[in-house]
């Protein structure tokens, strides 16, 4: 063995070891501990947040109003999930009360909860330094659950990765949680090595596709398979009708460049096609919302080189016609600054393109559809786009009717989100919110945004007939942690 696969062997066998030690007190932590943490998480990140955003626009070329507001985001989720962790629903206690006359035979006490799976590798995005990164939402949400995080780094944002986690975790630990609650790794390797590693118990991962793919397999293959949340990437598209084109087409189509245009379309909600009714006259209105958005720096020069190489490869398929030509300037440190690119083709000839031009292009770059009259277009989506995070349906004012309603449920079967009007770039972190889809969106069908997120790290176990002082604290009658509980009590199924 060389002695650098012998020290990478070290460094992750630390890593995990200081996860696991820390994964049973920190489980076991009061919700009052663990909700403080994290508000002091979020109140460090604020008192340095001239500095991490700062260092945010040198290594991703992202404007200073963007970071602030996602800045501001990362904190806000981090606030949001210690009110989930106070509230305690999340837990989903269940308490069924002994029963001799049980309806299908004498039934035991029996009493269930969630519990935290352990030790989550999270793998960071690059376009979004704070909100997806060490301390984004999958980080958030499993710390909420009494989960240890272990962050692979994103190479893209190295100085702010190693600042971030140096105040959090420091945060972190002078509210009580134990050591290790919170680790960075930067290399490639350490990060493979750790998603085969024993002690990681589950993983999360915002990228592309081709990386998701094989970094999922990975986990499927272990000896003890763990679960993979990977979010791979969307190209979100957005179906007009003739109505709503009719009565609202130059601010439809303004919306429409500016939510393709903005971060320079490195968002996995950017919506990549737009589906409009043929003979629809767009070139105008489109030229003129693209003609006003300035030229934005890509995060690196490999994703410069990607979007370079995508776009010449969507332009030269058959039936393609440029409607407003972006620009692509790289500078003296081969980093790209780009202007959007629209495109468009007929129905067909999208069908025939196929990959070509139906795979995400990462940037501002997005393709207009014409669809004949007649045209089914729930039929079009579960063709082509069968798993988004997002689709969104323009209707016109007096279109609300049975048909558009069944239109709106199958499109339910091909995104986590549909949007009846609006754009699906911005995403609310709320309660209610769904960032996920069906694949190719997500490698499964969980949210990486809003309460909900805390699920993927969560699993379910059932207590029979333990004393009181063996469980844990949710499930016992006293019920120390405050937390809502349903009751199945004795007798109640013979009403069954």
């Amino acid at each position: 063995m060389t002695a650098t696969a012998a020290d990478l062997d070290r460094t992750v066998d630390d890593v995990a070891r200081r996860a696991t030690a820390a994964s049973t007190p920190l489980a076991q932590a009061a919700p009052a501990v663990r909700a403080d943490a994290l508000r002091r998480a979020a109140a460090a990140l604020g008192d340095h947040a001239d500095e991490l955003v700062a260092l945010a626009q040198a290594e991703t070329g992202l404007a200073e109003t963007r970071l602030r507001g996602e800045l501001t985001r990362t904190r806000v989720q981090l606030r949001l999930f210690a009110q989930v962790v106070t509230e305690g629903s999340y837990l989903d206690v269940r308490l069924d009360e002994a029963d001799p006359d049980f309806v299908l035979g004498p039934r035991p006490d029996l009493r269930r909860t969630l519990w935290p799976v352990g030790p989550v590798l999270n793998f960071a995005a690059s376009n979004f330094p704070f909100a997806f990164s060490v301390a984004g939402g999958d980080t958030a949400a499993a710390l909420a659950v009494g989960c240890p995080v272990i962050v692979k780094a994103h190479p893209g944002h190295p100085r702010l990765s190693e600042r971030v986690a140096g105040l959090v975790g420091a945060a972190l630990v002078e509210a009580g949680l134990p050591e290790g609650t919170l680790q960075l790794v930067a290399a490639q390797d350490a990060g493979v090595a750790l998603l085969d590693h024993p002690a990681v118990r589950a993983a999360a991962f915002t990228g592309s596709q081709r990386v998701g793919q094989l970094l999922a397999a990975r986990a499927a293959a272990r000896p003890t398979p763990i679960p993979f949340f990977g979010e791979l990437g969307s190209v979100n598209p957005v179906l007009v009708t003739e109505a709503a084109l009719r009565e609202r087409a130059d601010t439809l189509l303004a919306g429409y460049v500016a939510s393709v245009s903005g971060s320079a379309g490195q968002l996995c909600t950017k919506p990549g096609f737009l589906l409009v009714p043929e003979g629809t006259a767009y070139d105008a209105a489109v030229v003129a919302a693209a003609a006003d958005v300035p030229e934005h720096r890509l995060l690196n020069p490999a994703i410069a080189d990607g979007y370079e190489r995508r776009v010449a490869q969507a332009l030269g398929a058959d039936g393609v016609r440029v409607v407003h030509a972006g620009t692509l300037r790289r500078d003296d440190d081969e980093q790209g600054w780009v202007t959007p690119t629209v495109a468009a083709v007929s129905l067909d000839d999208l069908r025939a393109a196929g990959p070509t031009l139906l795979d995400e292009v990462f940037g501002p770059f997005s393709v207009i559809v014409e669809y004949p009259a007649g045209t089914d277009l729930a039929d079009v989506v579960a063709e082509l786009f069968p798993g988004n995070l997002t689709v969104t349906l323009h209707l016109g004012a007096h279109e609300a009717d049975a048909d558009r309603a069944a239109l709106v449920a199958r499109l339910g079967g091909h995104a986590g989100r549909v949007l009846l009007g609006g754009w699906p770039t911005g995403v609310a972190v709320t309660p209610a919110m769904q960032h996920g889809g069906p694949w190719p969106a997500t490698t499964t069908d969980g949210t990486s945004v809003g309460t909900a997120a805390v699920g993927r790290f969560l699993r379910g176990v059932t207590y029979q007939d333990a004393p009181q002082e063996l469980l844990p604290p949710p499930l016992r009658d006293d019920n120390p942690w405050d937390v809502p509980r349903t009751v199945s009590p004795r007798g109640a199924s013979q009403q069954w």
